[in-house]
């Protein structure tokens, strides 16, 4: 199958089992497409269109995600067409989705045929409809139905490159290099993400064998710069706060080589299953999945009196991942209520929850790096989070430091020091919209930040993302570290009978 034009196109051959494939697409598009506008109205998106669409139980996903995404494209279009038929409130009654798809296929895309009830009836009305679409683009005196589409749908941000992260616990970077040349002449190395590979925009990869056992794994460029910000050491206990879907987690376990222990916990039962999927897959048997609220978690328990880095990458607006996720078809963008007060108030709840785990991943005891970073442009996940938090984090040591210092982007400058923040722009950087804020103990130089960042086999990469600091300030880091161990000292007895209480949360490990 092939988009070609618009709609879910079929190659030709097959007869019967042909028909029966696009009854299959079709209805699967028009079950992502109530999903989709459901989660829109409601802002309560279940997943973007793409990962709806890429769930392992629907076939032919390059023909529903074609038809899916036409028939959302053209979606006020087909409301207004319809408006002059009875197709949404006849005695035969289709679901509402299903005669969106059906109408854009017939007016904009393939031939529909009667292969179904439903397909019938909207062949009943087929002239109808087409003159229904006639005397619209007369009424609005324009040639085509594209001159009618909004302009945030009809001008989108143009695709992004391709980016794959080698996962080097399975195979080198000049293997999958190799194997990358024979699907294109283009692919080349990432200027700054050591094993992240780029290819055009719209290589396909997820059926590539490489992809399929976990040796590549299709991970975006700003998605790869938190994890390679903390640059964990080999043999570091290390703790992802908000682990899934798990690409994180991995990549920091491949970044320690194996080595040490990563614990990624993660709260949602369903997403606990994909975490563990992605762990499994990339063969991270360092990795430890805890099935945990993250802010339930005691600073102070042994099982973390050791944890030297943290990665917070906590729920957030995903603003900044609208162009991926292929948000300005939503109806919402084209009626201009990305910023109404529903969002913005949904944007405050986040905010406070991030402040919440920020604060929390400062307090534990041993900590040296923590990096807080999300996949939104809002200033008030961002900037302000760092800002609310940062006079306690200095008064318990910690100071900002640079991520990436030869990225020239930096973080918005409404306090002093957010120029060591660090952000991405999709319409600049050709990658998604991200924030990244790395945290240091005051006691780390600068040369043992740089120790442990350079895990690759590509030996002219050797920028270390961590060089300029935040002023430090007066304050006696060994009495701090003082009065943490005599904190636990006091707690020791009570600590064990916690510990057994807490054995209800055991982690799992991939076998």
């Amino acid at each position: 199958m092939a988009e070609n034009g618009g709609g879910a196109k079929v190659e030709k051959g097959g007869g019967g089992m042909r028909q029966q494939l696009l009854h299959k697409v079709r209805r699967q598009a028009a079950k992502a497409v109530r999903t989709v506008l459901h989660g829109d109205e409601h802002r309560k998106a279940s997943g973007s269109i793409r990962s709806l669409v890429y769930a392992p139980s629907v076939v032919a996903k390059k023909a529903t995600l074609a038809l899916t995404c036409h028939t959302l494209k053209y979606l006020p279009v087909l409301k207004e067409i319809l408006c002059s038929t009875d197709l949404l409130s006849g005695k035969k009654k289709i679901p509402e989705e299903l005669v969106y798809v059906l109408v854009c296929d017939l007016l904009f895309g393939q031939e529909v045929v009667g292969s179904g009830d439903a397909e019938k009836v909207v062949l009943s009305r087929k002239s109808a409809l087409r003159s229904a679409l006639a005397r619209l683009l007369v009424k609005k005196n324009v040639a085509s139905a594209d001159e009618l589409l909004p302009s945030e749908v009809s001008n989108p941000v143009p695709a992004m490159p391709r980016y794959v992260r080698v996962n080097t616990l399975k195979i080198s970077f000049v293997e999958a290099l190799r194997s990358l040349q024979e699907v294109s002449h283009e692919v080349e190395q990432d200027n700054l993400i050591p094993d992240l590979l780029v290819l055009p925009a719209g290589t396909d990869l997820h059926k590539h064998p490489l992809v399929l056992q976990g040796s590549l794994l299709l991970q975006g460029k700003a998605s790869c710069m938190p994890a390679q910000a903390l640059a964990p050491v080999p043999g570091w206990e290390v703790l992802d706060a908000c682990a899934a879907p798990g690409n994180k987690t991995v990549q920091l376990a491949a970044l320690m080589k194996g080595q040490g222990r990563v614990i990624a916990c993660e709260v949602n039962e369903n997403r606990v299953k994909r975490l563990r999927e992605t762990v499994c897959l990339a063969g991270a048997s360092n990795v430890e999945v805890w099935h945990q609220d993250f802010l339930r978690i005691d600073p102070t328990l042994p099982e973390f009196a050791k944890v030297k880095g943290i990665l917070l990458d906590p729920s957030c607006s995903g603003s900044g991942t609208s162009v991926q996720r292929l948000d300005h078809l939503l109806p919402s963008a084209a009626e201009g209520r990305s910023e109404d007060e529903l969002e913005k108030q949904r944007v405050e709840q986040l905010a406070r929850f991030q402040q919440t785990a920020l604060l929390h991943a400062l307090s534990f005891p041993a900590v040296e790096r923590v990096v807080y970073s999300t996949c939104s442009i809002h200033q008030r996940e961002n900037e302000d989070v760092v800002r609310f938090v940062l006079p306690q984090a200095i008064a318990q040591g910690f100071q900002l430091a640079s991520p990436f210092p030869s990225w020239p982007h930096r973080g918005l400058p409404v306090f002093d020091g957010a120029h060591h923040l660090l952000r991405t722009d999709p319409s600049r950087d050709n990658m998604d919209g991200f924030f990244v804020a790395l945290f240091v103990q005051n006691a780390m130089g600068v040369d043992e930040l740089c120790t442990g960042v350079i895990h690759t086999s590509d030996k002219n990469h050797t920028e270390c993302p961590i060089v300029e600091m935040f002023p430090s300030v007066p304050k006696a880091q060994s009495s701090i570290l003082r009065r943490r161990k005599l904190k636990r000292k006091r707690k020791k007895e009570q600590l064990v009978l916690q510990s057994s209480a807490y054995g209800a949360n055991t982690p799992t490990t991939c076998s």
